[in-house]
């Protein structure tokens, strides 16, 4: 029997992947309404028992720069079981959303885990750094790799690719194909657009695009699952239901609050 963990589930909060451009275009600056500031919060669950929480967050930053983060953990009754506490980081350039940087940090029981992927565009290499701790007190490790990855010079990492996809159209019936950088290796992964619906949430009852994460290879999302994600139909596209198959039903991410 095998659960979907927080930390999957954090990972599917920020899922996408976006375009793999050739060559190296002129990218426009996303204009969209949640670069302003935005502030996302989740409720994770399985079936009728609430797991904990989740946030995503938008920060502009000077010079045409924006922070993403995505904050999970286990609720009181959880954590006295396992303890969890999972943060994941992104800096993009506005033009694109092409990442910078994206740190990851993981606490989960006993296992801490914290990795890093800088974008190198000219170089066209991701640099990635992935460090598991045996102990988060005296920083004991227990291994630690460096690796790097030939990239296009266009790939994002899965965090900015999430609000890379919020600016698209989602024409009903239509594939994307996409590419990305996670763990230790390039992925390719395309977005299928399965049809609208009207959901009741906690922002009332809003029309919503369903889209579903398919991966090409043995990446973050390779489970027996799968994963869909309701965006609202309006400019805004806001994630107000994540949901991940699992064997004995499915683990739920809902939208409780959005400012």
């Amino acid at each position: 029997m095998r659960f979907c963990s927080l930390r999957e589930f954090v990972l599917l909060t920020v899922f996408f992947a976006a375009f793999c451009f050739a060559g190296e275009p002129n990218l426009p600056e996303v204009q969209a309404p949640w670069m302003k500031g935005e502030r996302l919060t989740f409720s994770l669950g399985w079936g009728p028992i609430t797991a904990g929480t989740a946030t995503l967050e938008v920060k502009p930053l000077p010079g045409g720069k924006t922070e993403f983060l995505s904050f999970a953990q286990g609720n009181s009754a959880i954590t006295r079981i396992y303890p969890v506490y999972d943060t994941v980081y992104t800096r993009v350039r506005n033009k694109g959303l092409m990442t910078e940087v994206f740190r990851k940090n993981l606490h989960e029981g006993t296992f801490h885990n914290t990795s890093v992927i800088r974008f190198d565009r000219k170089g066209e290499k991701a640099w990635l750094s992935d460090t598991v701790f045996t102990d988060m007190k005296t920083r004991k490790v227990k291994r630690s790799a460096d690796t790097a990855v030939a990239i296009q010079g266009m790939e994002h990492s899965i965090m900015s690719a999430f609000y890379y996809v919020r600016t698209m159209p989602l024409t009903v019936g239509d594939t994307s194909r996409f590419s990305a950088v996670s763990g230790k290796k390039r992925y390719e992964l395309k977005v299928l657009v399965h049809g609208r619906e009207s959901l009741k949430t906690s922002i009332g009852t809003v029309n919503t695009v369903k889209v579903e994460p398919v991966l090409d290879g043995d990446g973050i999302f390779n489970s027996n699952g799968r994963i869909f994600i309701w965006l609202t139909d309006d400019d805004r596209r806001i994630p107000v239901l994540m949901e991940c198959e699992i064997a004995l039903g499915s683990i739920k991410a809902k939208l409780i609050k959005a400012e």
